[in-house]
């Protein structure tokens, strides 16, 4: 690793940005993971990029899907975070260790335990690294219990289910 790589390393692992779950079905499988890479990228219209890392077992669910859902825990809610980060969908089924409904598109669960989500349709994938980011048109949206959200410093000790 060179001298700018190892700067940017420690300065990115300072920020402490939101964490999301997403999940994701594909009709065949679902899956979901927690991500740390997202950003809104349009107000109008409501779009927003989600990044799935390659080697994550939501990926290949994620690149089939047409919608993903997008959940913004609460600092109440580390327990939901730590099994959606720390177990991987290649051993444990993660759904049946939660509550969880099925979403707008009627395929994609929502986590009931969770009250601020929204669904986005796939537009688009983009392949920049050892993540792939997809563009998320907003279609559905619960606002839920505005109580602060979950971050990056205070989950940075959970050990996930996937290397990066």
């Amino acid at each position: 690793m060179g001298e700018a790589e190892a700067e940017f390393q420690r300065l990115v692992g300072g920020l402490d940005y939101p964490l999301y779950i997403v999940t994701v079905a594909n009709g065949e499988e679902r899956s979901g993971c927690v991500v740390g890479f997202a950003s809104q990228c349009s107000i109008r219209p409501p779009r927003y990029w989600i990044c799935i890392s390659k080697k994550n077992h939501s990926f290949d669910v994620a690149m089939a899907a047409q919608t993903m859902v997008v959940h913004v825990p609460g600092p109440d809610q580390r327990a939901l975070v730590s099994l959606f980060a720390e177990e991987t969908g290649d051993e444990v089924d993660k759904f049946s260790r939660c509550d969880w409904e099925l979403g707008p598109d009627g395929i994609t669960p929502v986590l009931s335990d969770c009250d601020r989500w929204f669904a986005g349709r796939v537009l688009d994938h983009v392949d920049p690294g050892d993540h792939v980011s997809f563009l998320l048109d907003v279609t559905a949206a619960s606002s839920g219990d505005m109580q602060g959200q979950l971050g990056f410093q205070e989950a940075k000790e959970m050990d996930p289910g996937h290397d990066a």
